[in-house]
């Protein structure tokens, strides 16, 4: 064991001095209260922001008889439409088709932002990548893909799985709820006439490798000693160690 020459508690110590419980593998969450709450109101304002953007473009693309949808939608295997796959999510084809997708959409979209923006902005970016080139590669050709509900099924992916990636117990316990109050969800993973189910695989696919990609990477101990950042006279490889050191002690 490693004597530290002191009595004061072990543990991290926080900004105002305090020794805290040591971190272990399985934390419950990082971050202080204050730091999480502030999180959580920014994501809440982004997905405020998302779904307000999303609805302001179902009025005008409504008024205009869904022609945004049909010029700015996923036509498979048409090279033209590619860049569409960052506009189809926006899109819908019916006010049920919309009204479907904003409530799941906010509650993932939530759940995946409040934990850092910068985080939720990337892992958004691969589920829309993910999702759109499923479609455009697997999807019958002479049709056209829109809606976000590839891009739910994304976040959805994320949720379950950030939490055993990271090692948080309460975000395992988010996924793990979420997966049970929404696991009717898998239903439209399967093959269905009208249903863009390629999409919805893609998204979670993406979801899940998106919770691997932006896992948190936490330090790892000192090799040498077996401790992270403590180093005591005579510990350290090749120092010899002198009568009267204070070190290692069997």
């Amino acid at each position: 064991m490693v004597s530290t020459g002191s009595s004061g508690p072990p543990g991290r110590v926080t900004p105002g001095g305090r020794h805290g419980a040591p971190r272990g593998r399985w934390d419950l969450a990082p971050g202080d209260a204050e730091s999480v709450l502030a999180l959580a109101r920014r994501a809440l304002f982004v997905m405020a922001a998302v779904l307000a953007v999303i609805w302001i473009l179902q009025i005008a693309n409504w008024a205009d008889h869904y022609r945004l949808t049909l010029d700015y939608g996923i036509r498979p295997r048409d090279a033209g439409s590619l860049p569409y796959v960052f506009t189809a999510p926006f899109l819908h084809f019916s006010w049920a088709h919309i009204e479907g997708n904003s409530g799941p959409l906010f509650i993932f979209g939530f759940l995946a932002a409040y934990r850092g923006i910068k985080k939720f902005i990337g892992v958004t970016i691969i589920v829309v990548l993910t999702s759109g080139l499923t479609a455009w590669l697997a999807e019958p050709v002479n049709t056209v893909g829109a809606g976000a509900s590839g891009v739910v099924f994304g976040y959805f992916g994320y949720i379950m799985v950030r939490g055993f990636f990271d090692r948080h117990v309460i975000d395992m316990v988010i996924g793990a709820i979420m997966a049970l109050c929404f696991a009717y969800q898998f239903t439209v993973l399967l093959p269905k006439a009208g249903i863009g189910w390629q999409a919805h695989i893609g998204g979670l696919a993406g979801g899940v490798a998106a919770g691997w990609i932006f896992r948190d990477r936490r330090p790892k101990p000192d090799a040498a000693t077996g401790t992270a950042g403590l180093n005591f006279p005579g510990t350290q490889p090749g120092t010899p160690r002198r009568p009267g050191d204070t070190g290692s002690a069997p």
